[in-house]
């Protein structure tokens, strides 16, 4: 069995520390990063078979480095893990480069595999994924643009996406590696752009825009 260089990149290093643990004996994790900058240069550097990628990020998310290490001619290849199933950023780093996506909720010997297979050239995605790629790569128009979505961040995105699937600020924090106050923080900046007043009106929002 061959052995596949692995690079994680992912800003949280509970989150990196837990993946090295899951990943099966065919998996060797040759480094880590946290942020865009530390990840292009430890592409260079490293030249492993399959770069492990979160989507959001400092420094300009996972697109930033899929633009950065594809644009010079590296011949890597990208999985893409995160906790958001939001159809704009599957798509985003599909077009981007990377060979597939799956989510943060995927099994150790799922993520194996799914390693195994983009090093060995394959497209992946976890099931309710593979759907926005067929159709966005099917459709010739441009997605509508949202004045209002635009404004938020992309980590403001994946908090308004849980707080309208239920979670409590708690469940949120522990999801996305982050403290309550953190959270908090978000959900507040989010009202005061959406001007809305409480997390109900959110999810409605979200909902109509059907984000959820």
């Amino acid at each position: 069995m061959k052995t596949v260089r692995v690079l994680i990149v992912d800003d949280h290093r509970l989150f990196r520390s837990g993946v090295r643990a899951e990943l099966g004996p065919s998996i060797q994790v040759i480094g880590e990063a946290e942020d865009v900058e530390s990840a292009v240069s430890a592409i260079a550097e490293l030249e492993p078979d399959v770069v492990l990628l979160d989507v959001h990020m400092p420094g300009g998310g996972g697109q930033e480095v899929l633009r950065r290490v594809l644009g010079s001619g590296s011949q890597v290849r990208f999985l893409a893990l995160s906790v958001s199933d939001a159809a704009e950023d599957v798509i985003g780093v599909i077009r981007g480069g990377a060979r597939g996506y799956v989510t943060k909720t995927i099994s150790g010997a799922e993520l194996t595999d799914a390693i195994v297979r983009v090093s060995d050239g394959d497209a992946v995605f976890s099931p309710r994924l593979a759907g926005f790629v067929l159709d966005a790569f099917a459709s010739t128009e441009a997605p509508p643009i949202d004045p209002e979505l635009d404004s938020l961040t992309q980590r403001e995105r994946e908090v308004l996406r849980l707080i309208a699937r239920g979670y409590a600020y708690k469940e949120i924090a522990k999801e996305l590696f982050i403290s309550v106050k953190t959270v908090e923080t978000h959900v507040s900046s989010v009202l005061r752009k959406l001007q809305l007043s409480n997390r109900h009106e959110l999810s409605r929002w979200a909902t109509a825009r059907r984000l959820v």
